[in-house]
């Protein structure tokens, strides 16, 4: 726990450096649109960061108790319902938000009956049944928090609108009961706000049903279980792996990164007629064979006793806790799961720094240079007569002249750079995405016992790909033309002007990818769909199709920030172009008519430049700190 409260402070610690590094910035003006763009984003990536734990298994496999015992062991007593038999019914998160009390969010079971995942009900408060968590009266919370567990019976009809139960499926039809009635859960999904500590910090819990409801859910198996930064898998010492087991890990888990296994309830193992060298050995064969059949080293399957440990931590007994060998987990947990994040935090950032810095340079650059310039122009008229002067005045009048008549010129690439960007949203736009979603959905009823169910949602994928490929080719286009025109506008007024800002699609890509490889584990097959598969389909496309929205609005938010700033570095020269020339006459006008002296002049420009390199050197400096705090161990 000590390493997760280590990365909380880190984080901490970078958003403070960042944050007094951009105050500068803004203090100093050398910071345009593109820079507040990416300070933002450097920021939103350190306050938003999660670190997701998810925990998988089938049923009575202790799952739920042993995320009390390495979460929750410090409130004394069991936080999530853990009790013989199936205690958690829905997906369960648990995480702290701070813009909303201590609560328990539960999205009700009819909500299936919807084409819309999970997640699209995220932000739609009214859709959710909200329980107060009462921190003060743990039992009255316990009462709130069972609501997990809760099911009811409906009519068979019902159950099988959704998607819960299936009359061809031999799985689902002898939970018939004799009056024809069907239990399922009470509720879809649960999100539990929690002020504890861990969570605070940005630690965010997933607890999943049994195994049967990842293939019901696909939210898990698209979403919640492939974005887990770290995935236990539990098993049962008493049972080993079954064969339910392995086609899960394989299909929806697999080895990998912070990809671990738990053997749960070795205290089911401590035989006192055996010696403590034969129990050992005991365990030690089942992790072995567990291991063997998962694919995995033995190391990373972690023999523990949940419900032990957690009654060492309560009653302070670590004899007890060192026998449950949860110590060893949790260990392992944070080893896996923080230095690989703090890893890919980092490297988001330093690239966010970097490109800051480079603006905040190029800012400085060009404004000394103005600096230099004009102070060389005011060293050049020492010693001329009021008739150089005279001369001076006009020249910089025409050139004022001609770069305002220049401004005009760049109207008509404005004009250009506007239909660009019409077409860009005619492929990447979200209402291309719903007519091609209903479209694949429609196709999809008129298939809906064939294989040919399967084609649609392909070719969705391949429509999906060839929007972002005709969207990236527009951001290219764009981009060539703004380079371009910096690269004349720079030419023909001496200006050193940055490139444009650029813009990736490939990461959006690269999640279409995953997407789709998800839906092929599920459904490559070339067989023909039952009823219950189809259905399941269907339900697991209006999550593909919910992920599939999720993306393009992402990619939709970066395209039109940087629309926005594209042009920042070239306005921002041009304002301070327009503002050099401004002073560069004013001050030899001033000269002209005797009102200033050409000495104080000269020496108040060489107090700026020297009062600017002053700060770009301090500027410097707080980038260097701001890299300090980022690359610091813990």
């Amino acid at each position: 726990m000590q390493d997760f409260q280590q990365y909380g402070a880190w984080r901490a610690a970078v958003a403070e450096a960042l944050d007094a590094y951009g105050a500068a910035l803004r203090e100093t003006a050398l910071i345009d649109g593109a820079g507040e763009q990416q300070l933002a984003r450097a920021l939103a990536r350190l306050r938003d960061d999660r670190l997701s734990v998810a925990f998988v298994a089938e049923f009575s496999r202790g799952k739920t108790e042993l995320i009390n015992a390495i979460f929750f062991a410090d409130y004394g007593q069991r936080i999530l319902p853990s009790s013989a038999g199936r205690t958690t019914m829905c997906p369960t998160e648990l995480l702290y938000d701070p813009a909303l009390p201590p609560c328990i969010r539960l999205l009700p079971i009819e909500t299936r009956s919807q084409h819309l995942s999970t997640s699209d009900y995220r932000d739609d408060a009214a859709a959710w049944t909200v329980l107060p968590l009462e921190l003060a009266a743990p039992e009255r919370m316990g009462d709130a928090l069972r609501q997990v567990s809760q099911t009811r019976r409906v009519p068979a009809a019902e159950a099988q609108q959704y998607g819960l139960w299936d009359p061809e499926d031999p799985d689902t039809v002898t939970s018939l009961g004799p009056d024809g009635t069907v239990e399922i859960p009470q509720w879809r999904h649960a999100i539990i706000n929690l002020p504890h500590p861990l969570l605070k910090q940005g630690l965010v819990i997933l607890d999943t049903p049994g195994l049967n409801a990842i293939g019901t859910e696909p939210e898990l198996t698209l979403k919640l279980i492939p974005n887990a930064h770290a995935v236990l898998f539990v098993l049962a010492a008493e049972t080993g792996v079954t064969k339910s087991d392995i086609d899960v890990w394989r299909t929806h888990i697999g080895a990998g990164p912070g990809r671990l296994a738990v053997l749960n309830k070795i205290d089911a193992m401590w035989d006192e007629l055996r010696t403590p060298q034969e129990n050992e050995a005991e365990i030690t064969r089942q992790q072995q064979h567990a291991a063997q059949l998962l694919g995995l080293d033995s190391t990373r399957v972690y023999p523990v006793s949940a419900q032990k440990a957690l009654v060492g931590k309560i009653n302070g007994d670590m004899a007890l806790f060192e026998k449950s060998r949860l110590g060893a987990l949790e260990a392992a947990l944070f080893r896996d799961l923080i230095p690989a994040r703090r890893e890919i935090v980092q490297r988001q950032l330093r690239t966010d720094l970097e490109l800051l810095a480079a603006g905040q340079q190029a800012q400085g650059m060009a404004r000394m240079r103005d600096l230099v310039e004009q102070l060389q122009e005011l060293k050049s008229l020492r010693g001329k007569n009021q008739g150089v002067i005279a001369h001076m005045v006009r020249r910089v009048e025409a050139e004022k002249k001609e770069f305002d008549a220049s401004l005009f010129k760049l109207q008509g690439t404005r004009a250009v750079f506007a239909r660009l960007s019409t077409e860009l949203y005619s492929t990447l736009g979200m209402d291309t995405v719903q007519e091609q979603t209903d479209a694949v959905r429609a196709a999809m009823q008129a298939a809906r016992f064939a294989t040919g169910m399967r084609g649609p949602v392909r070719s969705y994928f391949e429509a999906m790909r060839a929007n972002l490929d005709a969207s990236a080719g527009k951001v290219a286009e764009i981009g060539a033309m703004m380079d371009s025109m910096i690269r004349k506008f720079s030419a023909e007024h001496g200006l050193s002007l940055s490139s444009p800002m650029s813009l990736s699609l490939d990461r959006y890509r690269n999640e279409l990818d995953e997407i789709e490889e998800l839906f092929l584990k599920q459904f490559g097959t070339a067989t023909l769909l039952m009823t219950s598969r189809a259905t399941l389909l269907e339900r697991f496309f209006d999550s593909i199709a919910s992920r599939v929205r999720h993306v393009f609005r992402a990619a939709n938010t970066d395209a039109e920030a940087w629309l926005k700033v594209i042009m920042a570095p070239l306005e921002t020269a041009i304002r301070q172009h327009r503002d050099q020339l401004r002073h560069r006459q004013a001050s030899i006008q001033r000269i002209f008519e005797a009102t200033d002296s050409l000495e104080q002049k000269i020496a108040a420009f060489e107090a700026s430049q020297g009062e600017l390199e002053g700060t770009r050197t301090q500027l410097a400096g707080m980038a260097d700190r701001v890299l300090a705090t980022l690359e610091a161990q813990a």
